[in-house]
């Protein structure tokens, strides 16, 4: 199957075992996290390869990571740091909805990747570099990485999409990461912000706004995400609204996105129309917040197929 590249900072996640504040949780359960390494996950469940660029401590929490990675069979391509830390997260454990998230990742090795440790990234085979709104936010160095990677992609051919992931805490002021994660989509073929980053960014939570100003800029096609709505989705040639697949459950919110850009990418990996492409990501972003995790409820084709024959049964009447 077809091959995508994306880069990033993989977290260690300590997820509290009960629910309630974090700071009376004694036991935690480690995992992997990370928009892009979601992502990752997600599209070789769906059977395409996935190489993943970043920069590790060199320490416990780094090499947890690194082994992790090659467990889910991504291809890493990762920089040893024997200077900085790996980055972590701790996260409430919820019944439903929305867990609080803390980071620790000031400083940390990923925030350290610069051009110069993506040079000899091997895009040979590849299709598509997929972006997050993240690596560009955490440092100087990660942002030069970002307008790198997108130049070293466009030489050697690859489609590249793009997720805003807007994380307005990590940058030095709204102004600059409005301007910059713009700049950023001009140059991608594939933007799929929500609703309420279109208003941030293209000033506007019209969908239709906001596809429109993208595509004015050169971008080939837009969805907006609008959570519980569904989807809008503008190309060249098409624009329809598609709601979401009724779910008969919300269990962890986190990953939605993820998944969501997952069912984008491997639709166009694989050349579906474009309907039928956005229809399969918004099956994945309600699959994904059926379990508990950032990316335990990425579903595999045959679970994609049976989430498929359970909606056309009519088995989630009830949707939400």
């Amino acid at each position: 199957m077809a091959k995508a590249i994306l880069f990033g900072e993989p977290m260690v996640m300590f997820v509290a075992d009960v629910p309630g504040h974090l700071e009376e949780v004694e036991h935690f359960t480690r995992r992997l996290a990370g928009a892009e390494v979601n992502v990752a996950i997600g599209l070789l469940r769906l059977e395409h390869h996935a190489t993943y660029v970043t920069r590790l401590g060199n320490d416990t929490l780094g090499r947890y990571i690194k082994g992790k990675l090659k467990a889910e069979g991504i291809s890493a391509h990762i920089i040893a740091d024997d200077r900085h830390f790996t980055g972590f997260q701790l996260k409430e454990k919820v019944l439903a909805g929305d867990p609080m998230v803390e980071y620790y990742r000031k400083n940390s090795a990923a925030s350290h990747l610069c051009p110069a440790d993506i040079e000899d990234v091997d895009f040979s085979g590849a299709r598509l570099l997929h972006v997050t709104g993240i690596p560009p936010a955490l440092s100087l160095e990660t942002r030069a990485t970002t307008f790198r990677m997108i130049q070293k992609a466009r030489e050697s051919g690859l489609m590249v999409s793009f997720d805003p992931n807007l994380r307005p805490g990590l940058w030095e002021n709204e102004e600059t990461m409005v301007k910059v994660l713009n700049d950023i989509a001009c140059l991608c073929d594939f933007v799929l912000p929500g609703c309420k980053e279109g208003l941030k960014l293209a000033g506007s939570d019209d969908p239709e706004k906001i596809a429109g100003y993208y595509l004015s800029c050169g971008v080939k096609m837009v969805t907006v995400k609008l959570g519980r709505r569904g989807s809008y989705t503008q190309s060249r040639t098409e624009k329809f609204y598609q709601e979401c697949k009724p779910i008969d459950k919300i269990v962890d919110t986190v990953g939605a996105g993820d998944g969501f850009a997952v069912g984008v990418i491997s639709g166009i990996l694989e050349g579906l129309p474009l309907y039928q492409t956005i229809e399969r990501a918004n099956a994945i972003g309600a699959l994904q917040i059926r379990q508990e995790g950032d990316n335990e409820g990425l579903p595999d084709k045959k679970t994609l197929a049976s989430y498929f024959r359970e909606v056309q049964d009519g088995a989630f009447a009830n949707g939400y």
